[in-house]
This record gives structure tokens, C-alpha cells and sequence, in this order.
């Protein structure tokens, strides 16, 4: 015996979520088969996240996060953004700006307008042990640091390949390279999420300069593959590269799926993400009575 329970499919920047509203619907037990399930392209809905809707006791809503293969994390800045418009949409809240409690911690999204959402991204976080990587030691930040590969897996790769690492309460590996397009990223990035100097895997972000204001990126997430857009990605690209003094203080990163806007002001200053949120569709999932 099955039950229909709504979802939204939604998509931030080409980052893609099917939401479900755990305040409104009785959810199955097992979110991480759930999530399996309906991750599946071809025989579900697909998706890069699943996000779900919980009451909260320490901020206005909660958001869990789980990946395609049932993980659950920490955090996804995209998902954040449609998460807030799913809220607003379905007149859970009309404020301006509201608290979403994350494993990451708590995250303030605030209304952009026109379908457009800016979220405070917090401080992020440059101590190795925190992050977490073995990259380093001390206080950090973790800049430029030497990664070892696999031998054979990128034969074509620039010699003296190098990282640098940031939590925006999600782990991230950056690598600048001259051609982000030329990066065999479905062999690299499963190296490298679960490359040894990373104890809780890691979302992988190439990156290719364009300016002092732009840079390109592609990231591989941990648990997912390669996404059209990373929103904590992007703001951990613009912090390694705004520490490395490459890139100013506001810039436009630009994604697979379309752009995102950073701006960091300092080290003691949170870092502000702004961009898009959009509604796919409506549709249902029939779960089993007993799951």
C-alpha cells in the first residue's frame, strides 16, 4: 500500500532540488532511501539535493540536505535560496528575511525580489582542522597548498597541481587551472572528494580567472557529481581568490547554470551571496504506508 506526498522540483542557478514540506506532510521514515529513490533521473525525478522542511527550535525554519546517494550535509547555498522561496510561496512565511537552521549552522536569507534571493553566508572557515583538511596545520588559510592525484588519472595536468581549501559550513577544495573546460572532471573529482587530506570527503571547485571581477567555475560535489552551480562553492572560490589577492572584494561567478554575485568585504565581515531561485514544477512521489 503507497501514499502520494507532494514535492517541488526547483532549481537555483541550474542547481537542482526537489523540496519536500515536512511542516505540512507526514514524510517517510527513511529520508536517505527516499532520496535515493527519487534521485534517479531516469527512473525518478533527479535531482543534486534533496532539501526538506522541518520546524525549528533555534531559528524560524530548518532545511536537511540530502545528496543524490542519501548522504546527508551540511549545507548548499542554491538550495537555500529555493528553500526560502518555497517558504514564501507556500505562505509559510512573508518576511523579508528569515533564520534557517542548517547542520551548517544558521543561515539569514533575505528577499532580493523578482525571484532573486541574498543570503548571509557567515564567516567562513580557514583553520585545516575545522575545515576539516590535512592540507595544513595551524591557523591557516589553506592557499596553494601541493595535491597529489592518482599517477595516470590526469595525464594532461599542469604540473605542480594546487589547492586551496575553505568551509563555508561545507568542506571545498579549489584548484585554479588556465581552462576549466579542459579539467576531466568525472575522473578527477571522485579522486579528489575523497582524497586522503580530506577525513570528510570534499566538494571539488575548478576554477579559470577572467578578470579581477569574474571567474569561471566547476565544481564536483561530494555524494552528487558535477553540478550545473555550487553556491557555497562559489563563495569559497571568491574567498581563496579574494586571500590570494587575484580577484577584488565583489565579484560575479560565473557557473554551468548561470551566475552568482559575492561579496566579501573583510576577513571579520560575513560573506553575502546573491542570486536566483525558480519553481520548476509541482508533482507527487508514492511512498509505502510502512516507510
Amino acid at each position: 500500500m503507497s501514499r502520494p506526498i507532494p514535492f517541488v522540483k526547483m532549481h537555483g542557478a541550474g542547481n537542482d532540488f526537489v523540496l519536500f514540506d515536512g511542516i505540512r506532510n507526514e514524510l517517510p521514515r527513511d529520508l536517505s532511501k527516499l532520496a535515493r529513490e527519487i534521485a534517479d533521473r531516469h527512473f525518478g525525478v533527479g535531482f543534486d539535493q534533496m532539501l526538506v522542511v522541518r520546524p525549528s527550535e533555534s531559528a524560524d525554519f530548518c532545511m536537511d540536505i540530502y545528496n543524490a546517494d542519501g548522504s546527508q550535509v551540511e549545507m548548499c547555498a542554491n538550495g537555500i535560496r529555493a528553500f526560502y522561496k518555497y517558504l514564501r510561496d507556500a505562505e509559510h512565511t512573508s518576511a523579508d528575511e528569515i533564520g534557517v537552521e542548517t547542520l551548517g549552522g544558521i543561515v539569514r536569507p533575505q528577499w532580493a525580489g523578482q525571484g532573486r534571493v541574498k543570503v548571509d553566508m557567515g564567516l567562513p572557515v580557514l583553520i585545516p582542522e575545522k575545515i576539516p583538511t590535512t592540507l595544513a596545520t595551524g591557523a591557516g588559510p589553506v592557499l596553494e597548498v601541493p595535491i597529489e592525484l592518482p599517477d595516470g588519472l590526469w595525464p594532461e595536468a599542469p604540473s605542480g597541481l594546487r589547492a586551496s581549501s575553505i568551509s563555508i559550513g561545507n568542506p571545498h577544495c579549489i584548484i585554479q587551472v588556465d581552462e576549466i573546460d579542459s579539467v576531466p572532471l568525472d575522473r578527477v573529482g571522485p579522486a579528489l572528494e575523497h582524497h586522503v587530506a580530506f577525513p570528510n570527503r570534499v566538494n571539488v571547485e575548478f576554477i579559470e580567472i577572467k578578470s579581477r571581477d569574474r571567474i569561471r567555475q566547476r565544481t564536483w560535489e561530494r555524494g552528487t557529481g558535477e553540478t550545473l552551480a555550487c553556491g557555497s562553492g562559489a563563495c569559497a572560490v571568491a574567498v581563496a581568490s579574494m586571500l590570494r589577492g587575484v580577484v577584488d572584494r565583489e565579484i560575479a561567478i560565473e557557473l554551468r547554470g548561470g551566475e552568482l554575485e559575492i561579496a566579501w568585504a573583510d576577513k571579520n565581515s560575513s560573506i553575502w551571496m546573491t542570486g536566483p531561485a525558480t519553481t520548476v514544477f509541482d508533482g507527487v512521489w508514492a511512498v509505502d504506508d510502512d516507510a
